[in-house]
């Protein structure tokens, strides 16, 4: 490995250091070699990766720190947050030269744990393991992980589950939670903080006339693209507090999260989520008062030579970049989706057709897509209980096609609908197996989402394409890890 140490540079009062605690009788769970190779980890690291994902092996150019920070949770101020179960163990440079985290989840108790013990359960894990590079293969930006293992200790949950620990990787575990906590307690060393943030993240900054604005707007614009992404592939993160969002737009913190089955916008998949706050269709929303919270903390920033009130007023029209880049995101995918044309005026009226009748036939998300995409227009009509509507859609669909590129907007469409989604009963058999020691199944999701975008019959199974049937209720997932 290349190590390139930079947080632990900044001052002591952002993150305490202290070492793993390694779990009873760690076995090897899974490894993505390829993650590995592209970190440029040594054949003696890939022949230790056990050892390094279990927190046995701690590496001399780096000492773990968990970090401080705090945030809103459901949109409510929480205070002083932080690593409670989690340690940075090093930054490293990938094969492109590029530093990235190595953040090992579920290494004990930290002075940031509130109570809890700092541990992860296997469920929870694997859970990760597969959303990150599930949705890394989908072509949106996202933790990873390098592997996980499991042990025999065993801990309390409602149940006793076996302990496990990942080791995740992340361009980025800077969270708007950090801005937060330094502006509440340790105002001093905000502009440090912020500066340091944008010479590692956005250094092209440097060179505009007012760099905090202009890193504010591309923060602003690559979380407009993130959650644009998510609403394209059907993905509820079910959990957007304020420290739970990078400065970088790549998607952290795995929790009660789904991709979504039926097209039920308002599907509640987090159970302590009472009032829907994070639902799918909140997203982009809920992304917009995230940012504006964010802002916030940049308020103290203003330049000596700058009117405050402007200064507000010109932080405050970054925001303004927000919903235009979204839209823009989201409608072209949701164009490509369909195999229409972007620039044809009804494309988009069209495609928010179809999805009306997703919604109200209450159609599988991702199956949908693909039946679009094979032209199966008679299996999708036989779906629907309102055929008049469904062929209604299809007139449009269909006059707005033929006299375009049909060809080309077909191949778009195999490149915009994954055949294949995480589906929580997938994650749930891999779980189940892996808790009796059976990482097999584990590893045939792992090569399924690998390549999400296309068939792949000799490693798929009947029930990874299943819909949920008609009288089986969406689940509801416990944060809980």
């Amino acid at each position: 490995m290349y190590f390139k140490s930079r947080y632990q540079t900044l001052p002591a009062r952002l993150y305490h250091h202290q070492v793993p605690l390694p779990l009873k009788g760690a076995k090897a769970g899974h490894f993505n070699a390829a993650l590995a190779e592209q970190l440029q980890w040594s054949d003696e690291d890939k022949a230790q990766w056990v050892e390094i994902c279990s927190g046995q092996k701690v590496f001399a150019e780096f000492e773990p720190l968990a970090m401080v920070y705090a945030g809103h949770q459901f949109g409510q101020w929480a205070g002083q947050l932080g690593d409670g179960r989690g340690l940075l163990i090093a930054q490293i440079l990938d094969q492109n030269h590029q530093t990235i985290d190595l953040h090992l989840k579920g290494a004990g108790s930290t002075p940031y744990s509130r109570m809890g013990d700092g541990r992860a359960v296997l469920r929870s894990v694997i859970r990760e393991y597969l959303a990150g590079h599930a949705l890394n293969c989908l072509g949106v930006a996202s933790s990873n992980a390098v592997g996980f293992t499991s042990s025999i200790q065993g801990i309390q949950r409602e149940k006793l589950e076996p302990g496990a620990m990942m080791l995740r990787t992340s361009d980025c575990h800077i969270r708007f939670g950090h801005f937060e906590w330094i502006n509440q307690y340790q105002p001093d060393l905000l502009a440090e903080f912020t500066q340091k943030c944008i010479e590692w993240h956005y250094s092209e900054c440097l060179q505009d006339e007012q760099p905090i604005l202009s890193f504010a707007t591309k923060v602003i614009q690559r979380t407009a693209v993130m959650i644009a992404k998510w609403q394209l592939v059907g993905f509820a993160h079910g959990v957007m507090n304020t420290d739970n969002l990078n400065i970088t737009g790549s998607t952290l913190d795995f929790g009660p999260y789904g991709f979504m089955e039926r097209f039920r916008p308002n599907w509640i998949n987090n159970h302590s989520d009472y009032q829907g706050r994070y639902t799918y269709q909140q997203q982009p929303s809920i992304g917009h008062w995230n940012l504006w919270q964010w802002l916030n903390n940049l308020v103290p920033l203003c330049p000596t030579d700058y009117d405050k009130e402007q200064w507000k007023q010109d932080l405050a029209a970054c925001l303004e970049h927000y919903e235009p880049t979204f839209l823009e995101h989201y409608k072209h995918g949701l164009n490509q989706k369909m195999g229409l044309p972007s620039f044809h005026k009804d494309s988009f009226d069209c495609a928010m057709v179809f999805l009306r009748i997703l919604q109200s036939e209450q159609l599988d998300y991702t199956q949908s897509f693909i039946r679009l995409q094979n032209k199966d227009y008679e299996v999708l009509k036989d779906d629907c209980l309102d055929r008049r509507q469904f062929e209604a859609f299809l007139t449009q669909y269909e006059s707005i096609r033929e006299q375009q590129d049909i060809e080309e907007l077909d191949a778009a469409m195999q490149l915009a609908n994954p055949h294949y989604i995480l589906r929580n009963h997938m994650a749930q058999k891999a779980i189940e197996l892996a808790e009796r020691d059976d990482f097999s199944e584990v590893d045939r999701l792992f090569k399924l989402l690998s390549q999400p975008y296309q068939k792949q019959p000799d490693l798929e199974q009947p029930e990874d394409l299943a819909p949920l049937p008609s009288d089986v209720p969406e689940v509801m997932v416990s944060c809980s890890s």
